[in-house]
Parts: structure tokens; sequence; C-alpha cells
């Protein structure tokens, strides 16, 4: 299939996919929760309980669906076996830049759709059209509507080949940008170490070295180290909020995912525990959650996940990459030689001890270039905005974005 050949994909849940999420919900036997009222133990019953009714009484997946369906033009299409989503915008401008935008867990398409607008049309956002980029999101592989799987060893490695078919064979596009983030950040890192001649840049929200879910405790964030005794106040806090934060979901999506699927998979309210504790935790520490992340927002990507059955298969993504990496002969140093540039953000909970824009510097420039990136560029730091960066913070990404691909046109 071609460009030119390409059909609109629309959503459309079966009425009787909603009618059993809503029995479902209506259902919850909520757990007991003694003294979790800092939800010191994870997410706490109360603060569960009133998305789950609202899940069951008073979301409209109709209207959302309308309004996903209306505000974005998707696609969907087979690529080598496996069902790839994604939705496309053209540019508006004299010669936009082909770029894609590769989502992490437990994102969907949406949390990048902040951006979508004013980089492929950026003079209706008060822009320069000359900075105008033709944006792909794609739904990685297992995840939402690139569903449902027939490769059981699909990982970053696997959706980098896949988004290099869709980029040139079947958009046709020789050269193109590439941007990630979370997971999708690996994805697109593999893009730009296996392609390095059609990738024309890379643009990432978080470190991602290749290649990545190796070694003993490749499930351990903290890699076994314990805090060092001469640690100060601040970086134990930090380093002990860095272990809070992130290491359960790294250790069981690896170790023992599919037990925790059958839960997930059966019950809505448990899987949107589990997603939601990440959504809170790993967001703008110095933000209230709820003023960036709408009720809407929140149910809408949930009922994403649910309706595909997808929580299974997109939290199989962290094991297969440690079960079926790239072969070792692929392996190169520096595994990154197109020019790349980042984001952060202060809110960030991912990189303990640091705490500004000149120590995110240091900490890539010196510790992790030229090892593996061999043109490292622009380090962007924002003090608003979290993990999820582009939802949050999509005036910085936009901003980051343009200035990283502009000179590389």
């Amino acid at each position: 299939m071609t460009a030119d050949e390409l059909t609109r994909f629309t959503i459309e849940v079966p009425q009787a996919e909603l009618d059993d999420l809503q029995t479902r919900l209506r259902a919850t036997r909520f757990a007991p929760d003694l003294n979790n009222e800092d939800e010191k133990y994870g997410l706490s019953t109360a603060y569960l309980r009133r998305l789950v009714e609202l899940w069951a009484d008073g979301f409209d997946w109709r209207a959302a669906e309308k309004r996903l369906n209306t505000a974005y033009t998707h696609h969907r299409l087979d690529i080598g076996g496996t069902p790839v989503h994604f939705v496309r915008e053209l540019g508006k401008g004299p010669e936009p830049t082909p770029l894609i935008l590769t989502h992490g867990w437990p994102w969907t398409f949406l949390d990048w759709t902040r951006v979508l607008g004013p980089l492929a049309d950026p003079a209706a956002h008060g822009g320069d059209p000359t900075d105008a980029f033709e944006v792909i999101i794609p739904s990685l592989p297992g995840f939402g509507f690139s569903t449902p799987l027939t490769n059981g060893r699909e990982n970053y490695v696997d959706m980098a080949d896949r988004f290099h078919t869709l980029m040139t064979e079947t958009l046709g596009h020789e050269r193109y940008a590439v941007c990630g983030s979370d997971y999708g950040a690996l994805v697109a890192a593999q893009l730009a170490h296996r392609y390095p001649q059609s990738v024309i840049g890379l643009h990432l929200g978080m470190p991602a070295p290749l290649p990545a879910f190796q070694g003993y405790r490749y499930w351990d964030i903290t890699a076994g180290q314990d805090i060092p005794q001469d640690a100060s106040p601040q970086l134990a806090a930090d380093l002990e909020g860095f272990r809070d934060t992130l290491a359960s979901h790294l250790a069981v999506h690896c170790l023992d995912g599919q037990t925790l699927t059958h839960g997930l998979n059966d019950s809505p309210a448990g899987m949107l525990a589990w997603i939601l504790k990440r959504w809170k935790s790993w967001s703008d520490q110095n933000a209230v959650f709820e003023d960036v992340y709408p009720d809407e927002h929140i149910l809408t990507t949930a009922t994403i996940y649910w309706v595909t059955q997808s929580i299974g298969s997109s939290i199989r993504a962290y094991k297969n990459a440690h079960l079926y990496p790239e072969p070792k002969n692929r392996w190169t140093t520096p595994a990154i030689t197109v020019p790349t540039s980042f984001t952060f953000h202060l809110g960030d909970h991912s990189s303990p001890g640091i705490d500004t824009p000149e120590q995110y510097d240091a900490a890539i420039r010196h510790g992790m270039a030229p090892h593996v990136y061999g043109d490292l560029r622009d380090v962007n730091v924002h003090q608003h905005g979290g993990h999820f960066g582009p939802f949050e913070n999509p005036d910085a990404w936009t901003h980051d974005i343009r200035q990283t691909f502009r000179p590389l046109r």
C-alpha cells in the first residue's frame, strides 16, 4: 500500500463492549484501604472510587469517539503481519518535513496530539510556516488500536522496523525526522540507530541508551545500587522517590507481566488503578495533577486500553526487549550518529540528583555522549512538566522540536 491508497480508519467500538464495561464497573468490589490517605501503600481506594463511578455512569464514550474521529485523520494497515494504527496530519507550509512521534507506556497517540496542530500548521498557531511538519503519530504495536498482535516478540526493535517501513514504503519519504519519549524514546532511538541514512535527526524526551533491558538486573531501575552512605539528605530523598516511583512498574512488567495482566484484563477498575498510579506519580511533581489531567483524558485513554484488550500486549513490550534484542553484530559505538537533541522537565522524577538545567546538560554531555550520541546538539530543560512532557507542556515541545529540525531540513 502507498500513501495514495490509504483509507481512513474509523474508531467504532461495538456497543456490547461498552455495555460489558459498564456492567463490570458498576460491580466493582472496592478494596479495604486502611490508613492510606497519603497513598503510601499505592493508589487509594478513595481516589480510585470517584473515577470508577464516573467511568460507569458519567463518561460518554460515544462523544469521545466522535471527537477522536472528527479531530484526527486515522489510518490502520498491516505491516509485516502486524496492525499499525496511526494519525496523520499533512503539513501546511512550503516544504513540510515528515516527522514521526512515538509514544510510551501507559500513553496512547492522544498524548502527542497537543503538539499536532502547532507542528503541522505553525502559521495558524503564531509560528513560521517554514517550520511545518507532516506529522505521523502511530500507536505502538500492541497498544490501543495497533492490535491484536500476531507477533508475540514485539518490542522496540520490531516497532522501529515497522515504522521505518511505514515512513518509507507506505508514505514514500526517503528521509524523515524522529521524536519519542518514554518507551517511545527507545523506538525513536532504534530508528536513528538502524536507519541513519533515512533519519535526518532525533529528538528525545529521555535518555535512551541502546541496547536496552539487557544484563542480569535488566528489570531493576536502580541497577541494584543502594543509596550512597555519604549522600546528602536531598539526594537520598531523590533516590528514594525515584525508586518508589518507577521500580514497581518496571520490575513487574519485566518479570511477571502476564500474571498481572490476568487481573487487569478482567477488571477495568484494576486496570485503571494500575495506569492511573503511573500518571499521578510520573507527571509534574510541582503541579496539581487534576489541573493537568482532565477526567475526560484519563477515561478516554483507559477506555482505549480496555476495548482493545491491549493492556497485556503493551506490558509485554518490556520483557520482549530483554528476550529478543537486536543481534549483537548490529550494535555500534556510538549507538546513534544522527544529530540528537533532548527536552527534559524539572518536574520529572526520573533523574534523581539532577535539579537544574546545567546538571541535565552535564549528565547528557559528559555521561552519555559521545559513547551513545555521536552528534549531540541541544539539551533543553523546562521548569514546567513531568514525564509526559508533550501533554503537560506542549508549548515547550513544539518550540524544541522546531528548533531541533530547523537547521536539519
